[in-house]
């Protein structure tokens, strides 16, 4: 594995717990280090981390604070 794909690797640790989960993404990042981009798409889906996740959360985060104030008047 190149190095630089070590060191994206090491310094996110949402990846590295990825890719201790999913070890065989392994193979694909020995054989071709572009790969790390694919990895790093599936790590943010399965954590929910995308941008759309994101905002879904803060969307029902102020629901949630809307209903309670609701239910406090």
């Amino acid at each position: 594995m190149q190095i630089d794909i070590k060191i994206a690797i090491e310094q996110n640790p949402n990846l590295k717990k990825y890719l201790k989960e999913n070890s065989y993404w392994y193979r694909y990042l020995n054989r071709n280090g572009e790969y790390i981009k694919k990895m790093n798409e599936e790590m943010k889906k399965k954590y929910k981390l995308t941008s759309t996740d994101k905002l879904e959360k803060i969307n029902n985060n102020m629901t949630l604070v809307s209903e309670m104030l609701k239910i406090l008047k």
